[in-house]
């Protein structure tokens, strides 16, 4: 079977083939496992344009010069040239775009949409989703919940086309912990960690004001801060000065991604705060370290912890919620519950799974 992926997007900073290969290898690595039993071609706007390999997938990388482009008749003509059994668009706030590739399609190729993190569209933008979804056969959502929350808003017409599958996977392992805190300096009785943006969405601060009441009658816990943008950095700040139990959360800021793999494998846990996530690809790789989560009960996060077997949730934006789970941190089985993550992961969140679940429905819809 021939699978071509398209995103109708551009990604002017990447100029060469290399720089985009790594930029992608959170998810790329899908493609890689769908291509040793099929052929799949992936095509990219990009600041360059040529043709390249890598892991068995092929990249076409075409440059249109132009950040949205509405009416990409250039794209969606080489895509009929290559005569696809299945396209893959990457996301779903292209209607437009994909109702006109639909019209030039060979009628028996299907159409799979694959959610990244975006919301149900108002307005005549609605109608433009809603008439778009005529033309798609099958949507790839990270959450059952999240797909059936754009069937209830009537963007998408039924439930039947929603398939649960992971948006994005972990390139990361188990690493032994000592070597790993080696690597990190981390100590503490629990070790827990932070990794993401300090943005409202996030809700470090929610994270951090119910930590600290909890470090207070577990003064050996601590919490380690991660995070590549600091929006409310000053507000941390305050909030850790004026705490008696402010050492107990260190804030360690911009870390090279590959470092993460020694920081995921040294904590005993994961901190999440977000209010809204397309998938958790900071969740996703701490439990392919056999980190548990303690995330809010969202409907991205649910999933990928099956129902909270594998952590624990909470209601966002509660720091009372917060702070309950963390006071039954003591009574869990962390060694069972870390046993339960990399069993999950490996079943449902890793690239193999991933591959093997849309496979699988690409073959239901032929």
């Amino acid at each position: 079977m021939l699978y071509v992926s398209i995103s109708y997007s551009y990604s002017p900073d990447f100029n060469t083939p290399e720089s985009w290969f790594k930029r992608t290898a959170g998810y790329a690595e899908i493609f890689e496992w769908l291509a040793k039993e099929n052929k799949v071609i992936s095509v990219k706007q990009i600041n360059y344009e040529g043709v390249a390999s890598h892991n068995g997938v092929e990249y076409q990388f075409i440059n249109l010069n132009r950040e949205k482009t509405h009416f990409p008749f250039r794209l969606n003509r080489f895509i009929k040239g290559l005569n696809p059994d299945m396209v893959i668009v990457q996301g779903l706030h292209n209607p437009i775009q994909l109702i006109l590739l639909h019209s030039i399609l060979n009628k028996n190729t299907k159409i799979i949409v694959h959610h990244h993190a975006e919301k149900p569209l108002p307005g005549i933008k609605k109608y433009a989703q809603k008439l778009a979804d005529r033309f798609v056969d099958a949507y790839l959502f990270a959450s059952m919940d999240m797909g059936l929350d754009w069937v209830k808003k009537g963007n998408i017409s039924s439930a039947k086309k929603i398939h649960e599958v992971m948006e994005v996977s972990s390139n990361f392992y188990p690493v032994d912990k000592a070597l790993a805190k080696h690597k990190t300096n981390a100590s503490g009785n629990a070790v827990f960690l932070w990794v993401g943006r300090l943005n409202d969405n996030k809700d470090p601060l929610n994270v951090v004001r119910a930590f600290l009441k909890y470090a207070k009658n577990n003064p050996a816990a601590r919490l380690y801060m991660i995070y590549h943008t600091d929006e409310l950095l000053g507000d941390l700040n305050a909030l850790l000065k004026n705490s008696p139990a402010g050492h107990a959360i260190i804030l360690i800021g911009k870390v090279p991604h590959d470092d993460l793999l020694y920081w995921f494998n040294s904590a005993d846990f994961l901190i999440s705060g977000s209010h809204y996530e397309g998938s958790g690809t900071a969740v996703c790789e701490a439990m392919s370290c056999g980190c548990v989560p303690v995330v809010t009960d969202i409907f991205s996060f649910r999933m990928i912890t099956d129902d909270g077997k594998c952590g624990l949730l909470y209601e966002a934006g509660n720091e009372a919620a917060l702070l309950n789970v963390l006071n039954q941190i003591g009574k869990l089985d962390l060694e069972e519950k870390r046993e339960l993550c990399l069993s999950y992961f490996r079943e449902k969140l890793s690239f193999s799974a991933i591959a093997k679940q849309i496979a699988e429905i690409a073959e239901g819809l032929n």
